[in-house]
């Protein structure tokens, strides 16, 4: 989220990237869905976690907030969450509800989540959509300078808006939610193996998703700019792993089309297709493990509409998506050693892998103070990334020049939720990413 420097302890990094982050997703945005019963409260329908915390970072100085998240209120898939923050400079709220299903409407959910905040040092590797000297990288470009950046104080708001429908076929053809039962956080009597078939196994899910974002910068010397976006987003998602939060075998599947224009936003007009693949691979336990998995990740995405206007030695970008969607790497979930949208084209493809080791140790399990969190177990995880994006959908373009991180995380089984406190390390620097979710 931040590249920062926390304070407190490791505990406090998961109460802050649980509350903090709860609202932030994997990389995809469609979710099996599921209820989740842990042996350790099987009496109880509800999981939650409330709490309030602090944290310092170099952007925004000291802050102190307060939230919660809880599951299974009214409906025992429903998840309800909110949180609020404030420091000196900034401040924030943020809320949401995830999947409620209507009386009318047994297959389908719909989620609504949004955030009002201001930050006091804001960073967006674009020109504002400008004009730039054509014998200079664009930027944001793949051979951009990682210093051409605009910078300022400003607000970020954002607000999203999904319904999605699970398939009657494969494993949810009688029930579109899947039941996990949970001991130590590990699923009781789980799969011993899955195979690939939407119409015997897993859960396929369609999208349909309405998203908006406002960002503002207000530079030292006085400059403002800012930028919004209304897109629409649909997809389609087969996941046939054995448990979707923290997949040990199985895999997943997702295509998307996301466009701006017409009727919402007749202003702007891009459009964006994408392919999310995902794989997992358990080798077993041992001696210091009760899981060790292997995770693959592969992502590519195109931008049609995408094009360059020359004009004497200046060139424009036309119909291009904002350098915060689309062909977009950098940040939490892809290409975790670099800035939060450090780079952006026409173009993109990423692979990622992860080594997640679940320790048997839990050294909270025994303290009484701390049961309130909930946390079922420790996974202590390495990966490794690479990634470009290009001006045009070429592979020989794409598999040059690739950027490279890895690192190390530190993540958690909380309340049934996997929260992550990932460490990542590149070419630009190095960054700390406290979130909730796999990044994939």
């Amino acid at each position: 989220m931040y590249k920062a420097n926390f304070i407190g302890t490791f505990y406090l990094f998961i109460a802050c990237c649980a509350i903090i982050s709860f609202s932030l997703s994997a990389a995809t945005p469609v979710g099996m869905k599921y209820t989740i019963t842990r042996a350790e409260n099987a009496n109880n329908s509800k999981n939650s976690m409330a709490l309030p915390y602090l944290f310092s970072s170099e952007t925004m100085g000291l802050n102190v907030g307060v939230g919660g998240v809880i599951q299974g209120v009214g409906q025992e898939q429903l998840v309800l969450g909110a949180t609020t923050w404030a420091g000196a400079e900034s401040y924030g709220v943020s809320a949401g509800l995830w999947n409620y299903r209507p009386w009318f409407a047994n297959r389908a959910f719909v989620s609504i989540a949004g955030m009002y905040a201001y930050f006091p040092d804001q960073r967006a590797y674009t020109n504002g959509q400008l004009p730039w000297p054509s014998d200079t990288p664009r930027p944001g470009s793949s051979g951009s300078s990682p210093d051409d950046f605009i910078q300022g104080e400003g607000f970020s708001n954002w607000l999203d808006i999904k319904v999605e429908y699970v398939l009657p076929i494969g494993s949810a053809k009688d029930d579109p939610t899947a039941h996990y039962h949970l001991r130590n956080g590990l699923l009781v009597n789980g799969p011993s193996k899955t195979y690939w078939n939407p119409l015997q196994t897993g859960s396929t899910v369609i999208l349909a998703r309405q998203f908006n974002r406002y960002q503002s910068y207000k530079a030292a010397n006085g400059n403002e700019k800012d930028g919004d976006l209304s897109a629409v987003e649909l997809g389609i998602q087969y996941d046939n792993t054995d448990f979707a939060p923290n997949p040990s075998m199985g895999s997943r599947q997702y295509i998307g089309y996301t466009f701006e224009g017409t009727i919402i936003s007749p202003e702007n007009s891009w459009d964006f297709v994408e392919l999310d693949l995902s794989q997992y691979l358990s080798i077993g336990d041992s001696q210091w493990a009760r899981q060790r998995i292997f995770a693959f990740n592969f992502w590519t995405g195109y931008s049609p509409s995408w094009s360059i206007a020359f004009d004497d030695n200046q060139s424009s970008t036309l119909n291009a998506p904002p350098y915060n969607e689309g062909a977009t790497l950098g940040g939490y979930n892809r290409m975790r050693g670099y800035d939060v949208n450090r780079f952006h084209d026409k173009a993109s493809l990423y692979a990622a892998a992860e080594y997640r080791y679940t320790l048997r140790y839990n050294p909270i399990k025994d303290v009484s103070w701390l049961q309130f969190l909930n946390i079922d177990w420790f996974q202590l995880v390495a990966f490794a990334e690479a990634g470009q994006v290009a001006p045009s959908y070429d592979i020989a373009e794409l598999t040059s020049d690739m950027k490279f991180d890895g690192g190390f995380a530190v993540r958690a089984l909380a309340a049934g939720l996997v929260v992550r406190f990932d460490y990542a390390l590149s070419e630009e620097g190095q960054y700390m990413w406290f979130m909730i979710n796999q990044p994939f």
